[in-house]
């Protein structure tokens, strides 16, 4: 068996009769009021897509920021030299498109929705993304099945990317979507968002961490930490990081949900309200107008896309938000939209509408959110999930975003094992520790959906 990436997700091929999809989240947190009743029969064709999802893409790792052959500035493989995704350049001579010229003397030009060929030399976006779906998705297939190999798995990854010194990423994003072309090669304030899965990331450490995962040790939990104050000084400091900051679109959205989620990582409670505090008092207020429509979102080449992309954002904020304090879900743009109102927009477009077919079941996790959040007594939001996807109920975000009705739908796979049996071949699987911590303390997953094309960049 192995994993597919498609432009929505990881599937998993090979075993007769059952195909199930993983899909890739962008942002996720946890907010420890998740009783342990919601993992009951209703969800557990989620659970299963999780366990075996998470066995399976444990299997590709660890990534690494320094796997790669093509150099920053720098010459450094520590540091992120992620190359400019929307663009492409301008008609080379046939001197100028000899490789080492081409970088540094041909003009580089900015194209919405075109992609610089130079992104298929450099994936340190598809390493971290893949890094941090392991880490979330293993983290919570330790708490529903108690087996410690999974919390091992998630903790090797965190190891090996953040704290180990022959691999471990430089705590900056100064070469992020570097625009290559003559002069200084430099990073753009872009390239922030290429780490917006951190919220995802967060999510599964606090899994292991309230959980008492024995893999997650505290060495481990202070060299994290260690990483994440340094890169929070530089997100909060540098130039190229402001600039993301003041972006009005998803693009800041993404920021502050990184940002505040990292600050909760590292137990800055306070700092962290006050990050979410800053977005709803500021870019969110023109983000949405009266009639639920983001025009910002809009008028871009892949409106279908750039509106679930967005939402998923706002939706993190708010909830990173509802849990240090700071209620959202009510709050109102200046042209008087919620978040809600945005949803409910998005919903009457269909991706086909745009040409964007591909992207269709991005908004999905979204709606089911949505419902969740703000309740669904006449079925709409189930009945529109249902008229879209048949398996709903068998997808991750169904665990997750309850109370979500089934819409009479079980989500079942093609064939029907117990994938929540622990793998008695990985290690210690007795204890059952995480269900019994996870009891407990309990356990919030807050989801928004981000394609998983890994060539792809907002």
């Amino acid at each position: 068996m192995k994993l597919l990436r498609t432009g929505l997700g990881l599937v998993l091929v090979g075993t007769p009769g059952l195909v199930l999809g993983l899909t890739s989240y962008a942002n996720e947190f946890i907010t420890p009021n998740f009783s342990c009743k919601e993992l009951s029969d209703t969800t557990k064709n989620a659970q299963d897509t999780i366990v075996q999802g998470a066995k399976q893409i444990a299997t590709e790792g660890p990534w690494t920021v320094t796997s790669k052959t093509v150099m920053p500035p720098t010459n450094n493989t520590h540091y992120w030299p992620d190359c400019a995704k929307a663009g492409n350049t301008t008609q080379l001579t046939p001197e100028q498109g000899k490789c080492h010229l081409l970088w540094t003397t041909c003009e580089y030009i900015t194209r919405d929705g075109l992609f610089n060929p130079d992104v298929r030399q450099v994936n340190d976006t598809g390493m971290f993304q893949a890094m941090s779906d392991s880490v979330f998705f293993n983290s919570m297939a330790w708490v529903i099945t108690g087996d410690d190999t999974y919390a091992s798995n998630a903790a090797k990854e965190i190891n090996t990317w953040f704290i180990d010194p022959a691999t471990s990423m430089t705590p900056n994003l100064n070469y992020a979507q570097v625009k290559r072309g003559p002069g200084s090669q430099i990073g753009q304030h872009t390239g922030v968002l290429d780490l917006k899965c951190m919220s995802k990331l967060v999510s599964g450490v606090l899994m292991l961490r309230n959980g008492s995962a024995p893999a997650w040790t505290g060495e481990l939990d202070s060299g994290l930490k260690t990483w994440v104050n340094s890169y929070i000084g530089w997100l909060t400091t540098n130039e190229l990081a402001l600039q993301e900051k003041a972006a009005t679109n998803n693009h800041g959205s993404f920021y502050f949900n990184q940002l505040a989620a990292l600050q909760i990582l590292v137990d800055d409670t306070a700092g962290a309200k006050k990050t979410i505090q800053e977005y709803f008092e500021g870019i969110y207020q023109g983000q949405i107008s009266a009639n639920g429509d983001q025009p910002l979102e809009t008028a871009r080449t892949r409106p279908y896309h750039y509106r679930a992309y967005n939402l998923a954002a706002m939706i993190v904020n708010a909830r990173i938000g509802e849990y240090v304090g700071y209620d959202a879900w009510q709050l109102k743009t200046k042209d008087g939209a919620t978040i809600q109102d945005a949803c409910n927009y998005a919903m009457t477009f269909t991706a086909a509408q745009s040409n964007e077919t591909s992207y269709d079941a991005e908004l999905y996790p979204n709606v089911a959110a949505v419902a969740a959040i703000y309740g669904d007594a006449d079925g709409k939001y189930s009945k529109w999930l249902a008229s879209r996807d048949a398996s709903f109920p068998g997808q991750p975000y169904f665990l997750w975003d309850q109370p979500l009705s089934n819409a009479g739908l079980t989500g079942a796979p093609a064939s029907g094992g117990n994938s929540n049996t622990p793998n008695t071949a990985g290690g210690n699987t007795g204890s059952n520790n995480a269900k019994q911590a996870g009891c407990k303390k309990g356990f919030v997953w807050f989801s928004s959906l981000v394609t998983l094309s890994l060539l792809f960049m907002g």
